[in-house]
């Protein structure tokens, strides 16, 4: 069975070329337009993995994997920051949030692919 990715971005070519670059890699993948929608569609399916933006309208990445890691059921699930944000400061508020790791855009569909398969095989 394939493994369900949940990606959360309000940007739609990111979304897409996300869930293209997964899809085509074997994963199912579940797009989330902003922390909101990311936190609904969180509590209605299970998920393998989460890839989240930081800068979005009604909800940022830091809130919604505060949110998750406050869910029982998303206490070990792998948590991804896929952002333009890169400084330490981000990053260190990321871990504190409970992000797993850090990505950086624009992404390498290759890389992304790797550290998606190292995270949750």
């Amino acid at each position: 069975m394939a493994k369900t990715v949940l990606t959360v971005d309000d940007s739609a070519s990111i979304r897409q070329m996300v869930s293209f670059t997964l899809k085509s890699a074997g994963y199912e993948v579940v797009e989330a337009v902003d922390g909101m929608d990311g936190l609904d569609k969180a509590k209605s399916k299970a998920f393998n993995l989460v890839l989240t933006d930081q800068n979005m309208p009604r909800m940022d990445g830091l809130s919604l994997i505060k949110s998750l890691r406050a869910m029982p059921s998303f206490r070990t699930v792998p948590i991804l920051m896929l952002t333009t944000e890169s400084s330490d400061a981000m990053k260190s508020q990321g871990r504190a949030a409970g992000a797993t790791g850090w990505l950086v855009k624009p992404f390498d569909p290759q890389k992304l692919i790797e550290v998606v398969k190292k995270v949750i095989g």
